[in-house]
């Protein structure tokens, strides 16, 4: 058989024939009825491997070749019947870094008839070491399927939960706890944690929360277990209470346990409590590892205190990509941009982690602009952006309507073949939508093999914006109809949909809908919708009732709309009325004086406009300056009334006196554009 093998280590294969049949003859026959044993790697201290020759040399295997030339020897000898011995073969191909094969390792154990649990417990492991949980899932099942006295042994389910939590396969996870049950493994510690960490893994809060507290075997990693389950589910208050459970439980708890806690107050924004738990692990003298490092940090830059954010960082001997990003988001999401900036040139390593927080806040900021040119700058350092990164940049071009940029970024998405998943194909119909472009915003979204109730929004808000009422509301008809919920900015892109339309009766209807159908409570911004939606059709009466009724105050939008309808409807005392309101919330809103002074004059009470001309003056407020902005060639460039500091400043001048000069009255009145125009060059000079 050796000759036959077309590779071969020649000093291996010499250890192989130094072996006397006499020795191999001891240890035919030979069973391991009963083996468990939790090793680092695959190879074992066993006494009867050790004292074996073949199984001896077996474990300096280093190759599968190598592996094929002792089986082949195992195979002659009959030492291959042995369950212990096969469980060596398999630990092999399972877990040997060198020559690790888990084809091969699947092959012997649907051949071989006397595989115990051991083999098929190391194989499970071996495909999850290798990220192939689903192999581990189908293995368990195989098992299952082989019959005799085979039977999972509590080393196997720990594994078989570990498979199901990667995969987010509740449903085979909780029928395996059904054989844990079956098999009388519920009160195993190991069995119990694994569970519980599954259910938690899927999603299953209520389900382990209720294993958990019907067990008799919890220990510290229970605990952790369901504190960091409602930790990573958003549930920071519920990790807190299960935190208090704990300690009215006295048990003692550890570095995993502060790292939830600590999270809980991150996500809470609760800068003492935080405190406290920091103040904790150095009374009980925890370990301040790394990640606990990092958890508080992060904690301390969520809470906005960025000097002890700092402190931590400076003092800390080692620190990670996370440790670093951490930092830099800290500055960047309060505006110390320059800082961050600063931080990340002195990253040893840079990934795509740091840039993006720097992006993200300067997006938050509405440094749009900024935002993008960052992008540009970090493809110069061999940074390759990731989905954070384009679905960021995606929102800068939303704010500046930047079409151009927006279509480079989807090409380039398209170059680097980046999936077309839920999150970046909502921010492409929401880019797309924002940028003036609807028709490419529903192809987008016709192409997104998976949509979620923020895709469908984004369209409905998309279709709304460009006057589209009846699309956006048969697209909610259709998001319905699929079984989505709809949230808050759902029903204010509706509301805007008839706003636009002017469609009285349905923004009734979505209204009601809200409160008594999904038991969302009406925010300012749908309030200030349908002020606006019953003004413009008159109602006015009926829209003074609804700001009345409100569980809130008005505030300056709810009241800008009641007033733009008094006007567009020459309603001079209920237009006074939300006027002084305005003017009582912001007294320095030139827009408000204007355009009551206007009122005034359309209703020919000049003494009136006057007064309220000289109230702007006494107030010392001026008129605020006219912005506008274009994209050219994908730069986005903005001019502000009196301006004067673009590089082309006297051309831009020039043009405007010539469009000036262009400008006829048509039958003694200006068209809409050309009155904006002349007041842009009255206000200029």
């Amino acid at each position: 058989m050796l000759a036959v093998l077309s590779v071969c280590d020649v000093r291996f294969q010499c250890c192989l024939r130094s072996l006397s049949s006499r020795s191999l003859s001891t240890i035919r026959g030979r069973a391991l009825t009963h083996y468990k044993e939790k090793v680092d790697n695959w190879n074992t201290d066993h006494s009867f491997v050790r004292s074996n020759p073949l199984l001896a040399l077996l474990e300096k295997c280093s190759s599968i070749t190598h592996l094929l030339q002792v089986q082949t020897q195992m195979t002659t000898t009959g030492l291959v019947s042995d369950p212990l011995a096969l469980s060596r073969l398999i630990a092999f191909c399972a877990l040997s870094a060198k020559g690790r094969d888990l084809n091969y390792c699947t092959k012997m154990l649907r051949n071989a008839a006397n595989a115990n649990v051991f083999s098929w417990n190391i194989a499970m492991r071996g495909c999850l070491e290798s990220e192939c949980a689903k192999d581990a899932v189908f293995l368990y099942n195989q098992m299952l399927r082989a019959g005799g006295f085979l039977r999972p042994d509590n080393y196997t389910f720990p594994l078989l939960f570990k498979a199901c939590a990667c995969l987010a396969w509740s449903w085979v996870g909780v029928g395996a706890v059904g054989h844990v049950v079956k098999l009388g493994f519920e009160s195993d510690v190991f069995v119990h944690n694994g569970m519980l960490h599954m259910l938690v893994s899927c999603g299953r809060l209520e389900d382990a929360r209720q294993v958990f507290d019907g067990s008799s075997v919890r220990d510290l990693v229970s605990w952790n277990s369901l504190i960091n389950g409602y930790v990573r589910s958003g549930k920071a208050g519920e990790a807190l209470e299960v935190y208090r459970d704990m300690e009215l439980e006295e048990v003692e708890p550890d570095e995993v346990t502060m790292i939830g806690v600590v999270s809980s107050c991150a996500q809470l924004v609760d800068l003492n409590t935080g405190r406290y738990f920091h103040r904790l692990v150095n009374e009980k003298g925890l370990n301040l590892t790394v990640p606990l490092a990092n958890a508080l940090m992060d904690m301390y830059v969520k809470c906005g205190e960025l000097t002890e954010a700092r402190a931590m960082f400076d003092n800390m001997e080692k620190k990670t990509t996370v440790s670093w990003t951490t930092i830099v988001a800290g500055y960047a999401k309060l505006g110390f941009f320059e800082t961050a900036r600063q931080i990340l040139d002195a990253m040893p390593e840079k990934d795509i982690a740091p840039w993006n927080a720097i992006i993200s806040g300067y997006v938050q900021a509405k440094r749009s602009k900024e935002a993008l040119a960052l992008f540009n700058e970090l493809q110069s350092f061999n940074v390759r952006p990731d989905e954070v990164t384009m679905v960021t940049c995606l929102s800068a071009c939303s704010q500046l309507g930047a079409l151009d940029v927006g279509i480079w970024i989807n090409q380039y998405i398209e170059r680097n073949k980046f999936p077309l998943n839920v999150t970046l194909g909502t921010a492409l119909v929401d880019m797309y939508a924002k940028c003036g472009n609807i028709v490419k915003a529903v192809q987008v979204f016709s192409q997104i093999p998976a949509k979620n109730s923020l895709t469908w929004t984004a369209l409905i808000c998309g279709l709304a914006l460009h006057g589209k009422s009846s699309d956006a509301i048969f697209h909610f008809s259709m998001m319905i109809n699929v079984g989505l919920i709809p949230d808050e900015v759902t029903f204010l892109g509706l509301l805007t949909a008839c706003c636009h339309s002017g469609s009285v009766k349905e923004g009734r209807e979505f209204f009601s809908q809200m409160t008594k159908v999904y038991r969302l409570s009406p925010k300012l911004k749908h309030y200030s919708c349908m002020v606006d939606l019953l003004g413009k059709a008159g109602l006015l009466d009926e829209a003074e009732e609804l700001i009345n009724s409100m569980p809130m105050q008005a505030d300056a939008v709810v009241w800008a709309a009641l007033f733009s309808a008094c006007r567009m409807h020459k309603n001079v005392a209920l237009g006074e009325k939300a006027a002084f309101k305005l003017l009582g919330l912001d007294p320095h809103d030139s827009a408000t004086y204007v355009s009551l002074a206007d009122l005034y004059n359309e209703a020919n009470m000049w003494e009136h406009a006057r007064k309220v001309r000289n109230l702007m003056k006494d107030n010392g407020v001026e008129k605020t300056p006219g912005c506008s902005s274009i994209e050219v060639n994908g730069n986005v460039f903005e001019f502000i009334v009196r301006d004067k500091g673009h590089p082309e400043t006297d051309d831009i001048y020039n043009c405007l006196v010539q469009l000036t000069r262009q400008l006829r009255p048509t039958g003694g009145v200006f068209r809409v554009h050309d009155i904006l125009i002349y007041d842009f060059l009255g206000n200029m000079h």
